[in-house]
């Protein structure tokens, strides 16, 4: 897929587009995707240097069924409708993804008697497959469960899923469908006469339609239209990530009893074969505080304590922070106004990776409903992700490859198994990273046991190479790109 359309330099491509779409995370990409497949000429613009670097990339990675969704909302509908999709396409184009089956667990008589009408809840919203486990059934399923429990309901069909490969997968589709990418690229202003245009930190970008999918920022992008109809406060969710030693300790999502303002602390596993524990929930005034707290950490090991002893004595491999576009609104802020060519996708909490695709769904036939030329069917394009789950096997696995390429046996990051084969596909990539995080979320390098004390020389050198740079800017964070 080399030639793909990205700029990260240099005056943004300036269109005029049919549609342009401001964020780059699983939302903005998915509906990228679904218009450019469709003969949509598209620009996907990002204040970042990747995509999927904000909210896209700290979650819990969970592939909601929406059986918790409050029922009649856009929320319910579109997660259980994304849930369908994302699970299909994920199998389509290899994203790691797994069906663990969830368990809600009581720790209380009142929690117990609070599970049938949760059941009955997700009936409606289309999870008719819950059923309730008794206390002896959930101890033999989860053997390592704390003490105390008053049984369960099951939840068959939530998964995990890999958020940075869903992400990744979606962007690369839609540039091979022919959307543009412009990246380090801030909305600044955005003014509508004959068509959309937008100032933006590279230059004026022109569209006839124009879809907010910014996340944190939609809110300020909706003021800079003109509508005030819902205001984003940060909700910040601090996760521990625990070594894969402690993976055979949980079969399940391990779900709480959800209180009226957040679903509560889970306990997880992943697609990378660790386990998951998280997230706190912390309204913030700031929009870039990814900061975690010592009282979050300390808060989340006492409730991994209650709910998986052994949890606690393991390893932490890495804790990190994940803001959520939480609003005063408990739904999708999800509107087309087809007057003005305008969609906003805003207020996408913690379901975004699941429901994405519904989203772009939703986009798209509303944009066609305001007059978008679209075509009925979307055009084929051959997309593969490079797997980086456990779920099936990694490169060093397979001899194969090895002997076609002997990099790929030649492993670079011990801790995850990454090969240098790896690094160097990631690097050379459809939507190439600009820093070593970027690299980390095409490869698993850097995410292991030593957090990159033993291979982050290695793989600075080959992200170097392939930019032109120094490893001495690289490890120090310095990208061209970056302050565009």
């Amino acid at each position: 897929m080399a030639g793909l359309e990205i700029s990260r330099e240099g005056p943004a491509p300036s269109g005029p587009f049919d549609v342009a779409i401001v964020g780059a995370g699983v939302v903005g990409a998915a509906i990228a995707r679904d218009l450019a497949l469709r003969g949509a000429s598209c620009v996907l613009v990002e204040a970042a240097a990747d995509v999927g670097a904000g909210t896209s990339k700290a979650n819990t990675a969970i592939l909601h069924t929406g059986f918790d969704a409050k029922p009649g909302t856009i929320e319910a509908r579109l997660v259980r409708r994304g849930h369908e999709l994302l699970g299909r396409y994920a199998g389509e184009v290899g994203i790691p993804a797994a069906t663990t089956g969830a368990l809600m667990v009581a720790w209380s008589p009142e929690q117990r008697e609070a599970l049938p009408g949760i059941a009955a809840a997700a009936a409606e919203n289309g999870a008719t497959d819950t059923r309730p486990v008794g206390v002896d059934e959930l101890y033999e399923r989860e053997p390592a469960l704390g003490p105390g429990a008053h049984g369960a309901l099951e939840i068959p069909r939530e998964g995990i899923v890999c958020p940075f490969t869903a992400t990744l997968a979606l962007a690369t589709e839609a540039l091979a469908a022919g959307c543009r990418l412009a990246l380090c690229a801030r909305v600044l202003d955005v003014g509508q006469r004959e068509r959309f245009e937008l100032r933006t930190s590279r230059g004026p970008i022109g569209a006839e339609y124009l879809v907010n999918a910014a996340g944190v920022h939609s809110d300020e992008l909706d003021a800079l239209l003109g509508y005030d109809e819902f205001t984003i406060t940060p909700r910040r969710g601090e996760l521990i990530v625990f070594d894969k030693l402690a993976r055979g300790l949980v079969n399940h999502i391990l779900l709480p009893v959800p209180s009226a303002r957040t679903k509560g602390v889970l306990v997880s596993p992943t697609v990378y074969g660790n386990v998951l524990l998280g997230p706190t929930a912390e309204d913030l005034r700031t929009k870039d505080d990814r900061s975690t707290t010592g009282d979050g950490l300390s808060s989340l090991l006492s409730d991994g304590a209650r709910i998986v002893p052994r949890l606690t004595e393991h390893e932490v491999t890495a804790t990190y922070v994940g803001l959520r576009a939480a609003s005063e609104h408990r739904d999708y802020q999800l509107r087309v106004h087809p007057e003005r060519g305008y969609a906003c996708a805003g207020g996408i909490r913690s379901t975004g990776v699941s429901a994405s695709m519904a989203i772009a769904e939703h986009v798209r036939e509303g944009l066609a409903g305001a007059g978008l030329a679209l075509s009925a069917a979307p055009a084929g394009t051959e997309v593969r992700m490079p797997n980086i789950g456990e779920l099936a096997p990694r490169p060093y696995e397979l001899p194969e490859l090895i002997a076609r390429d002997p990099d790929f046996g030649r492993v670079a990051c011990f801790c995850e198994r990454v090969t240098r084969g790896e690094l160097e596909a990631a690097v050379r990539s459809a939507i190439p990273p600009r820093d070593l995080d970027g690299v980390r979320r095409r490869t698993r390098a850097l995410m292991g046991r030593c957090q990159g004390f033993f291979c982050a020389a290695e793989v600075a050198a080959a992200l170097a190479a392939a930019r032109g740079d120094s490893i001495a800017d690289v490890m120090a964070g310095r990208d061209d790109g970056d302050r565009a």
